[in-house]
């Protein structure tokens, strides 16, 4: 079985959803820059609302909120659910699994209906999204690989835990991560929006979810260690960033493909494995490089690939 462990640099990475605020314009003659960029900013906030538009369908979650303010990714529910929900289901069956037959084993009906709000906005449970029908197909192919697929979903759709990937992946191996930390770095990306008990639950959350994907390590002092990296892991962060309408080497820039936090190489190695196996296509002739997901999309997603592409 194919894995990688990397410990080298850490490689940064910005998803979080950020507003664009347009501030007044002088109009005093020396400031003509000013008046030249601001149809820029306008535009690029157009193409902002209009890329997310079209995202949404295809599984991408945006705003500032997310579950993590109350809940981790919830690994192991994840993994119990789908064991027992067929991969075809709709959400209305998983409602059923949850809330009904109590699948989870949640002690109250209250506790059972916050499971399910909770996993649908993390990873959708929904088999027209491709971004989940991605998850289903590749869940089963390796127990091992499961951790990081979930975190990837989930930082697709929870902008909170999203805001947050760039402060873990920028820790050394071998570095303690305090609660501490996590806080300061919560109250610095969203200064006055949360509250000292919301901060401290924010970061136990956040820190539960990084030590089951296997990017922390410690029950009382947690550090930081490399994750093991599968070809399913690549296969679905490659499909992110070719969602998002990126085609050839563009996709190896992706920041989904820096969320795995391996260097160009090793992602290379990575793709040809999954290609091997044909969890994806992938051609490398010279400098041409070309990556495609056979069976991955409808005729309709791939219509809204295509619109993204434009926008990109």
């Amino acid at each position: 079985m194919t894995r990688v462990k990397w410990a080298g640099p850490k490689m940064a990475l910005d998803l979080s959803d950020q507003e664009t605020h347009l501030l007044p314009l002088k109009r005093e003659r020396r400031h003509t820059a000013s008046r030249v960029g601001r149809p820029q900013v306008l535009a690029d906030t157009a193409v902002t609302q209009d890329r997310e538009r079209i995202l949404r369908p295809l599984g991408f979650r945006f705003g500032i909120s997310g579950p993590h303010a109350a809940r981790t990714m919830m690994l192991a529910d994840l993994r119990v659910l789908l064991a027992h929900v067929p991969a075809e289901s709709a959400r209305a069956d998983f409602a059923d699994a949850i809330v009904a037959d109590n699948v989870l084993g949640k002690p109250t009906r209250k506790s059972r209906e916050l499971a399910f709000r909770h996993l649908t906005v993390l990873y959708a449970l929904d088999p027209d999204i491709p971004l989940y029908r991605a998850l289903r197909r590749l869940w089963p192919l390796n127990p091992l690989a499961q951790p990081l697929l979930a975190l990837c979903v989930a930082l697709a759709r929870d902008p909170l835990l999203r805001s947050m990937h760039a402060f873990i992946l920028q820790q050394p191996v071998g570095t303690i991560v305090s609660r501490e930390g996590v806080e300061a770095q919560l109250g610095a990306l969203h200064p006055d929006r949360f509250s000292a008990a919301s901060r401290r639950s924010f970061a136990q959350n956040v820190a539960g979810t990084w030590l089951a994907a296997g990017l922390l390590s410690g029950r009382v002092h947690k550090s930081r260690i490399s994750p093991s990296i599968y070809p399913e892991n690549i296969t679905l962060c490659a499909f992110m960033g070719y969602l998002e309408g990126r085609s050839g080497q563009r996709i190896f820039s992706s920041p989904w493909m820096q969320a795995l936090d391996v260097p160009i190489g090793t992602q290379e190695l990575l793709v040809q494995r999954a290609s091997e196996r044909d969890l994806l296509l992938y051609r490398h002739a010279g400098e041409v490089q070309e990556m495609g997901f056979p069976g991955y999309l409808r005729p309709e997603e791939s219509h809204l690939r295509g619109e993204v592409a434009r926008v990109l």
